[in-house]
């Protein structure tokens, strides 16, 4: 085949696959780019199917012959199931009780590249990791041993992986499935079972992201002071080895026809996920806006995050112009390109009250064109983010914090969930509503009641949100060092004690935090009922002097949106005796 059009099709299958899985967004802060000497990931769950919940798996112990039931992230489908160790670690949401803590994003990649024999997923991967390994080091190895072992039953993935020392980023896509006749089995087999995959060390003192676009693009190849491939595994624990890759990750691609490069030209992301207008605009965009609030430069990568100039690709990591909290995790996850030409609230898509939202689908022809809405880092359909904090310095069940928030990032709140605790908030608990499911008690259906009630009026109301949002974040984080010296006393006394003081403390601020929102729902109705605004004073609405309420304020239309009807209609509804 032609090398031109070969690459042609290679894009356009990655295009055509990859359209739908836009969703999710990971940032990773290494211990010397953060604040406090932390180590950060971020992830946020956006699907149109995803419930906000918070996972719980404790500690087990399993006889020999115990098996697990693997399960497709996406569809809840069985996959097939694989024999359980003989010990696995507690996990809470998507970090486990040694403080490693994993998240993702979808690139998909060559449509080709799936095997139908595989029966691991990247949702299994990661549980499976938490529940297995003690670093992050360990868990890139948990999950590319079973890879190897079981298949990989998903497409291109990103992985955000950390431990309280570490942080890494791991790409991998499956081989597709080769079926040949084994006459030991008297079965057909996939002989090309397992993946290709590239992981990454961020350097100390830097930051990456990633959002639905593969981002390793070159790497070191093999040697002890910089790398290995996957032929001598064991030496990932080696503290020198920055980067692990599988062995045949270049030479499938040539034997595939994708590649035929020289092997220190080879990049990861270049081969298996072609960059393309949409993997630029959609994807790479959300880690630039991640970049240009860290760092400085970041101008000069503006025409690629629009997708106009391709070969302008941004680096894999970069180093901030400051040390980066927690809190400013958060409101970067609040991000719709503000204050740049592609502000969501900005264009006439943005309606009268500046909602930075559009509805599903992403992209819609009209008389034969194809256009687009922007895909920015915060969206509608979050089932829940965190920002995942590994503090090295602590006892892992007091060092770990699992910083949870469900729905919508933007109008959010983000709890303090201690990775040692024993119980999950009940607002938060798994089976409390679902998805086609309304519970009172749920923190997710309470956030999306504010959430939607925000979206008809946005200009007005989210500055009502944000402004309890912040209270309490900026409580939670003044309260954490307290709670860690108090938590600290009773550990080196007596560790369960102190547990079940971090359980109490992170079950009764979830818990608190739902119950606030639920009250801020129904300040919100009262307040903005019909259009109007209630009139306040001291924190209570107005009434006049016999008790009534007082006249609200009807604020109306923004100037720029009223110009807009009047360009659209013309005359129509001009007064006659206007002039």
């Amino acid at each position: 085949m032609n090398i031109r059009i070969l690459k042609f099709w290679l894009t356009f299958q990655t295009v055509i696959y990859s359209i739908a899985t836009y969703a999710c967004t990971n940032y990773l802060v290494t211990k010397s780019a953060s604040i406090d000497g932390s180590t950060m990931v971020s992830y946020a769950a956006d699907s149109h199917i995803r419930y906000g919940e918070l996972y719980f798996r404790p500690r087990g112990k399993w006889p020999a012959g115990s098996m697990i039931t693997l399960y497709d992230r996406g569809t809840n489908k069985p996959l097939g199931q694989i024999p359980q160790p003989t010990e696995t670690y507690q996990v809470i949401g998507f970090m486990n009780e040694f403080q490693v803590a994993i998240g993702e994003t979808t690139f998909g990649g060559i449509k080709e590249l799936r095997d139908s024999t595989a029966i691991v997923d990247y949702g299994s991967l990661m549980f499976l990791a938490l529940q297995r390994a003690k670093t992050a080091r360990e868990a890139i190895k948990v999950m590319v041993e079973l890879v190897e072992q079981y298949g990989y039953a998903s497409s291109g993935e990103s992985f955000s992986i950390g431990d309280p020392n570490e942080v890494w980023i791991l790409e991998m896509i499956a081989k597709k499935t080769n079926l040949k006749y084994d006459k030991r089995l008297k079965k057909k087999i996939n002989v090309d079972k397992g993946a290709v995959w590239v992981a990454v060390r961020i350097p100390d003192g830097y930051i990456s992201a990633h959002a639905n676009q593969a981002r390793i693009q070159t790497f070191p190849l093999e040697n002890l002071r910089n790398s290995i491939s996957s032929k001598n595994l064991n030496l990932i624990f080696n503290p020198e080895v920055e980067v692990v890759y599988s062995h045949d990750v270049i030479e499938y691609a040539r034997k595939n026809g994708y590649y035929q490069g020289t092997d220190n030209e080879f990049s990861f992301s270049d081969v298996y996920n072609p960059i393309t207008f949409e993997g630029a605009r959609f994807c790479d965009a959300r880690v630039w806006a991640f970049f240009n609030h860290a760092a400085d430069g970041m101008k000069k990568y503006w025409d690629y995050a629009k997708g106009e100039n391709l070969k302008n690709r941004m680096p894999l990591y970069i180093k901030p112009n400051r040390k980066l909290s927690v809190h400013d995790l958060m409101n970067f996850k609040r991000d719709h390109l503000e204050e740049t030409e592609l502000d969501m609230s900005k264009d006439v898509g943005a309606g009268p009250h500046g909602l930075p939202y559009r509805w599903r689908p992403l992209t819609w022809d009209i008389d034969g064109t194809t256009y687009f809405h922007e895909r920015v880092t915060a969206t509608q359909q979050t089932g829940f983010s965190f920002i995942a904090q590994m503090r090295s310095w602590l006892p892992n069940p007091i060092g770990g914090i699992f910083w949870f928030g469900v729905d919508d990032a933007a109008s959010t709140v983000y709890v303090p969930i201690y990775c040692g605790i024993n119980r999950i908030p009940e607002s938060y608990a798994e089976g409390n509503g679902d998805m086609l499911t309304y519970s009172p008690t749920s923190a997710f259906w309470i956030f999306n009641r504010v959430a939607h009630f925000a979206y008809l009026r946005y200009d007005l109301i989210i500055e009502d949100i944000k402004k309890v949002q912040r209270e309490l974040e900026t409580k939670f984080i003044a309260y954490t060092p307290a709670v860690d010296v108090a938590a600290m006393k009773l550990y080196d006394t007596n560790p369960n004690l102190a547990i079940e003081f971090l359980t109490d403390y992170s079950v009764n601020t979830a818990n608190a935090t739902v119950q606030k929102w639920n009250d801020l729902s129904n300040y919100l109705l009262v307040k903005y009922i019909d259009g109007n605004v209630k009139k306040e004073k001291n924190g209570k609405f107005e009434r006049n002097p016999w008790g009534f309420p007082a006249s609200p304020s009807q604020p109306g239309y923004r100037e720029e949106w009223l110009r807009t009807i009047i360009n659209e209609t013309g005359n129509k509804f001009k007064e006659p005796n206007n002039n």
